[in-house]
This record gives C-alpha cells, structure tokens and sequence, in this order.
C-alpha cells in the first residue's frame, strides 16, 4: 500500500473514486482503473454494497430523493442502479494490482467487510454518511487495518466518536477527510480552512474528499497541508452514471493529478535558506559603489558614492556609517566599496 510511504514522505496520496460511473458495464470499471492509473493516481476506490444492504425498497415521501442530481429515485432505485457487483470486485482488484495502483472499498455494513476481507483488502475507506454508524466503525477498526474516514456532516463531536469507536478496537491507523457532502459541492460550502485546524485538533494526517467541479479545491486543499485527495472519475460524460454530473473525465483528473503535484511543490518547506537559483541572483541586489573618481583620504559624500546594481560592493546598509569618514585608498568611477573603510575616520 502507497498510502503511507507517500504520506511520511511528504507527498499527497490521489485516490480515483470509480463509485457507480462504469454504468453498470465490467469493461467500463477495468478501463477505469486503467486510465486512472495513467492519469497518475495511486488508488482506485469502489463501494461495497447493494440496494438490500442500504435501505428498503419503500416509496413513502423519507424514501424519495427530493431534488440534485438524483431527484425522484427512491433510495433503494438509485442503489440499484449505482452499485458495483460484488462478483466484479476480485477481477477490479487483480486490475489494480496489475497496473500498479492501491486497490480500496468502502463497505457499508459488516457483510460487505467480511467479503473485503477474503478478498484481502489492505485498508478501507468509511464513508461520510456512515460516520454516524459506530457499530460498523468498530467493526472495520476490528481488522486492524488503516481506515480512511470521510467527515462529511460531521461535528467535532461526531468526528471524535467515530475515532473513539476506532480506538476501543486498539486501531489508531486513521487518516480523516475533510468533505462537503454536496453533489457537486458549491466553493462557498467548502470551507477548506477546517484542514489545518482537524489536523491539530484530532492528531491525524487530513486529506479532502472532492465532489466540487476542477482542480482548484485539491490544490487549495494541499497548500492547506491536505495529505489525501479523493476525486470521482469516469471515462467521459457520454457515459451516463448516478455519479457523471459530478465526475472528472480522465482528461480532467490527468490535469488535477498535475496541478496538485505541483501545488505540493510549490508549497515546499518552512525555510529561509536560498534556493540554488535565488543564489544566482543574488547578482542583482544593490551595492555601493562609487560613482565618481575618489582620492585617497577623500570623504566620502552623497556625491561620489551610491547604492546601485549590481551587488559588487558592500551592502547599502552601511551607506551611512559610510558618509563623512575618508577613503584609505582611490577609487575608479563604477569602482565597489570595500567593507573596511567602515571602520577607517
């Protein structure tokens, strides 16, 4: 598993989220799991689950999805529709496996863990709708296996339980995301800001959970110390899914992958020591130097001496201890001054 090592070295760690975009074809989710895996991911994630572990097939007015994306299906229509077949999932995992990227599910109740589990997964990913669902936390903690844990929706209170729920299994392997379960999510409702603040208060490595369009909430999101990005995919928007309107194409997820690597770059290390290239540059500071031919025991003034480029001379910091005080030597027009007339009066 890449999780880790890329974490403690500093990188961000990309998971592709193929949720119900391969629409329903096998084909679909092994191409998937491909081209993410050439976008650059290190992680393609699926759901566990079926409409029967979910919910009830019941049309009273709690069960319909009023509005979004999905407005009109009943709950149970929309699992039907976005689930991944659980006979797919070892041949989408051997896919990973055979293309170099991380293998990762989310179940949604203790079945699908113990089906996680013959297929040897390595970790596991809880959903945000599931924080809540202490019972299924304890038992995936109860695998003592590292969990991934999206905090959509959740208090500060309801984050600390599920992480309770975590440690009471002896698993403290838990990295958070910070989400906004909206589909797609709107900038104003992001408040990315939270991710410096989860990470002290919880003691945790935090990543974000993306439904918003684009790169920029990953990229503002690494330059707030996010370690984890997680991005819904699909091959293009010709192919119809519960999870399409909100996905990147492939195309799309290759350039996030770019921006956000080069956002971590970007945001580099605390330090104050110059770069190999600013020390090239250093060239172009200011100096003085003196502008007009200067006699030996000739004062320096105003006059004969300047702060300009480029940096040959001593720092113009001293241009004032400088004034008033004689030259021990002479000096050519565009000739540096040198640091011990400073102390020669």
């Amino acid at each position: 598993m890449k999780m880790y090592n890329k974490i403690n070295n500093g990188d961000v760690y990309i998971i592709a989220e193929m949720s119900a975009n391969h629409a329903g074809k096998l084909e679909n989710a092994l191409r998937i799991v491909e081209e993410a895996a050439k976008a650059g991911a290190d992680c393609v994630k699926i759901q566990t689950y079926t409409a029967d572990t979910l919910t009830i097939d019941c049309d009273d007015d709690p069960y319909v999805i009023k509005g979004g994306l999905w407005d009109g299906y009943n709950y149970y229509r929309l699992y039907q529709k976005a689930f991944t077949p659980w006979e797919w999932q070892q041949q989408i995992k051997e896919k990973c496996e055979e293309v170099g990227v991380d293998f990762l599910s989310t179940p949604f109740d203790p079945t699908a863990v113990d089906f996680l589990e013959e297929l040897g997964v390595d970790f596991y990913k809880i959903a945000s709708f599931e924080l809540v669902d202490i019972p299924l936390i304890e038992y995936v903690a109860g695998k003592h296996k590292p969990i991934i844990m999206s905090c959509g929706m959740g208090s500060v209170e309801e984050i600390q339980e599920a992480l309770d729920a975590c440690s009471r299994q002896g698993n403290e392997d838990v990295v958070l995301l910070k989400c906004c379960s909206q589909y797609p999510a709107q900038y104003e409702d992001m408040n990315i800001a939270v991710i410096p603040d989860m990470t002290k208060r919880f003691g945790k490595p935090v990543g974000l959970s993306d439904h918003s369009f684009g790169s920029l909430a990953p990229v503002v999101a690494v330059s707030m110390g996010a370690k984890v990005i997680e991005k819904h995919v699909c091959l293009n928007k010709e192919i119809e899914s519960a999870d399409s309107g909100f996905s990147m194409t492939m195309e799309e997820f290759a350039q996030m992958v770019k921006d956000v690597r080069n956002a971590q770059i970007i945001k580099g290390n605390v330090t104050y020591e110059l770069t190999e290239h600013e020390k090239n540059g250093l060239g172009g500071r200011r100096s003085l130097v003196a502008v007009k031919p200067i006699a030996e025991g000739e004062e320096f003034t105003g006059e004969n001496v300047r702060s300009i480029r480029p940096a040959i001379g001593i720092k113009p910091k001293y241009y004032h201890d400088l004034l008033g005080k004689k030259a021990k030597k002479a000096y050519r027009f565009g000739e540096p001054i040198v640091m011990d007339e400073i102390a020669y009066h």
